[in-house]
């Protein structure tokens, strides 16, 4: 098959790319080498640069879009901005990657009469969800709005039932839960992915938007402060700087290993279902943020003090985990690795960069000067 993959030279488009090129597939990378995400690289990985058609560029051009699309039976659309806390100050920027290079998409097929394209696949996230699921003693399945800003300075931050206002528990979450993104980056994945469907519908194109959970492995980026609190931590223990935990420590995320996500995308791409669907991606457990940071510390041998500062920052949310029931029946997903293995492979690939913390402080002095980060962090 000949297929084209958006983002390409990025951290999933890596993985994807080396997959699908041991299948035997034509592959036709799109990419613009984002410095925030390639840290100054240019070029393709050396193990894929000479197997794969490479276009530089980016997906909000069209002239660099119609150039990659020519002649591909299949679109894995992985690129987009993903920083939720920066989309919250970055509007125009995150708004023409990820909504604009998704429409560019879908106005150059409709003017490519002859166009190829048979199946399409779109990176969306959990994002999408806000909040996500909880149960409720009274009034069950409830979906909480984003929590405010007033609880969270009170000490308090757990989402309440937004029916009785009571307690309400985390649950895993699944596809049919309702839209309410608590950030501009997840209102774009929202758009993003409802626009493929959409077409998808209207062109008979079977197209599928993958909600990936937190995507981790070998070969994300360590220096990109906005997305990966895994990286961050990693820089921080390994240069026994103190790691600041938001709110108490106890909020939760489903962190899905590389080669899941690879799995997931892979039965979407070359699989044999049909239709379009939205399908939730994740490890099928969820782990808090403090243990996460215990687990680092413990990895590297690190004295680095874990200290739960109660700061926190607008647009996150408490808990994660995805109802992967769907992906189970539609494309035999099962997730083989659990956090704490993935967790030592990730940390065993990190150990051979030289840490920074130089990102991760600008980051978050960028959010403490437009109001989205609260407290001591």
């Amino acid at each position: 098959m000949k297929i084209l993959i958006t983002g390409g030279a990025g951290f999933i488009g890596s993985h994807l790319s080396r997959h699908l090129l041991t299948l035997g597939h034509q592959l036709t990378i799109l990419d613009n080498f984002l410095p925030q995400v390639h840290a100054g690289n240019t070029e393709l990985a050396a193990d894929i640069a000479p197997h794969a058609r490479l276009v530089k560029g980016d997906v909000a051009d069209a002239d660099a879009f119609k150039a990659a699309l020519i002649g591909v039976e299949c679109v894995v659309h992985l690129a987009a901005e993903t920083g939720t806390g920066q989309s919250m100050y970055e509007v125009a920027r995150y708004e023409r990657t990820n909504i604009t290079g998704t429409a560019l998409l879908y106005d150059l097929m409709t003017k490519m009469p002859g166009h190829e394209v048979e199946r399409i696949v779109v990176a969306s996230s959990r994002s999408i969800y806000g909040e996500g699921a909880y149960r409720c003693n009274k009034d069950g399945i409830v979906y909480p709005v984003s929590r405010s800003s007033e609880d969270k300075q009170t000490g308090y931050y757990d989402p309440f039932c937004p029916k009785c206002g009571g307690m309400c528990v985390t649950v895993p979450t699944p596809e049919s839960a309702p839209f309410q993104p608590s950030s501009f980056y997840g209102l774009t994945k929202q758009v993003q992915e409802q626009t493929v469907l959409l077409f998808g519908q209207l062109m008979r194109i079977s197209s599928f938007a993958l909600r990936y959970q937190n995507v981790y492995g070998p070969g994300q980026s360590l220096l990109n402060p906005y997305t990966g609190i895994l990286a961050i931590f990693s820089n921080l223990a390994r240069t026994g700087r103190s790691i600041h935990v938001f709110e108490d420590g106890v909020e939760s995320r489903d962190f899905v290993y590389i080669d899941d996500v690879i799995q997931a995308t892979a039965a979407c791409v070359v699989g044999d279902a049909i239709g379009c669907h939205a399908i939730n991606v994740g490890s099928g457990e969820r782990t808090s943020v403090f243990d996460v940071a215990r687990g680092v510390n413990t990895f590297y041998g690190s004295q680095s003090s874990i200290e739960t500062t109660g700061a926190f920052r607008e647009g996150d949310i408490r808990h994660g985990m995805a109802d992967l029931t769907h992906a189970r029946s539609l494309l035999g997903y099962n997730p083989q690795w659990k956090f704490r293995d993935g967790l030592q492979q990730f940390l065993t690939w990190a150990n051979k960069a030289k840490p920074s913390t130089t990102g991760y402080e600008r980051s978050l002095a960028e959010m403490r000067q437009r109001g989205l980060l609260h407290g001591r962090a």
